[in-house]
């Protein structure tokens, strides 16, 4: 079974194993590996640049563990298929990233409202009446780990993806439509967020990996033809310069070559439009024989089709 799993779920589930087990042995000047890699408050000293990618291979314990990758590996599968290893792995740190973000900007205001951000970080505090310490130790006391964040984008890309898919989830006794389910764990992660002050969670983190993962995911959708690979960042500043050097943007055909001659093969738009609907049928096919059958019942072919969809421009 491990051997189906595809590339990037897999490497993720064993890098976070094995992040897992070298953070309770491995210590590295007088600190644990949690402390190096744990996201810090921005304003803190112990806080570095490298902590939005690394908090997100950090766990607390063998539960926030077990759960956070028996998602991933429940969900992260079938999105990794239908989107390509690539998509797949840019929208996962990306999520675990704005969930970073939104954690960072939850402590910013707690902080703020005790007026710590505005005092000196050396100055002396008497913490619960017990001990004194500095204002830069208080918030060195603040730090996330876990891949939650990820995890809740890729919960929100399954919804999104196939919001009419029915999952069991324990303890419900019949199955739910995916769309409901996401729309459900939102709201009770939000509820938490307001009314379970201290528990230790990051509410708000699981929140904001979704929140980044919606916006990502309209992005593209708004996107269709630029499909996630490579070199979509050199040709997003490519086609923003030739836009400011002229204004003369609109063309009524699109001229391809020909790659067995050297004559331009010219493609005009209803020839376009009917190879592109062609080849989106194919696929939406495709991918509703994966949510009746699974990715397994795909022949090599369609495999090879869905590969290539999710590689194309």
């Amino acid at each position: 079974m491990f051997r189906n799993i595809p590339i990037i779920t897999k490497n993720l589930l064993i890098i976070n194993v094995l992040v897992f087990l070298l953070s309770m042995v491995v210590q590295i000047g007088g600190k644990s590996l949690t402390d190096w890699g744990a996201l810090h408050f921005f304003m803190a000293s112990d806080f570095h640049l490298y902590q939005f990618i690394t908090y997100q291979f950090l766990h607390g314990g063998f539960t926030h563990l077990f759960f956070n990758m028996f998602a991933l590996w429940m969900f992260g599968c079938v999105i990794e298929n239908v989107w390509g290893p690539k998509k797949f792995i840019f929208y996962y740190i990306f999520c675990g990233i704005g969930a970073g973000l939104c954690q960072e900007l939850v402590q910013f205001i707690s902080f703020a409202a005790e007026g710590l951000t505005s005092m000196d970080p050396g100055q002396m505090l008497n913490v619960n009446g017990q001990r004194l310490m500095t204002v830069d130790q208080v918030m060195n006391l603040s730090s996330t780990i876990g891949a939650s964040g990820s995890v809740y984008g890729i919960l929100l890309a399954f919804g999104m993806t196939f919001p009419n898919e029915r999952i069991f989830i324990f303890p419900l006794p019949v199955p739910i439509k995916a769309k409901w389910f996401v729309m459900i764990y939102a709201g009770i992660e939000l509820f938490s967020a307001m009314s379970s002050v201290g528990d230790g969670v990051a509410h708000m983190a699981h929140i904001g990996g979704m929140l980044f993962g919606f916006l990502l995911i309209v992005y593209w959708r708004k996107h269709p033809n630029s499909y996630f690979n490579v070199d979509a960042t050199r040709q997003f500043f490519d086609r923003w310069s030739r836009s400011n050097r002229s204004s003369d943007t609109s063309r009524t055909s699109q001229t391809r070559w020909n790659t067995t001659t050297t004559r331009p093969h010219v493609e005009d738009d209803m020839e376009y439009n009917a190879r592109k609907k062609a080849r989106q049928e194919e696929v939406d096919r495709i991918l509703d024989k994966i949510r009746v059958s699974g990715y397994d019942s795909l022949s090599k072919e369609e495999k090879q089709r869905l590969f290539e969809a999710s590689h194309e421009r």
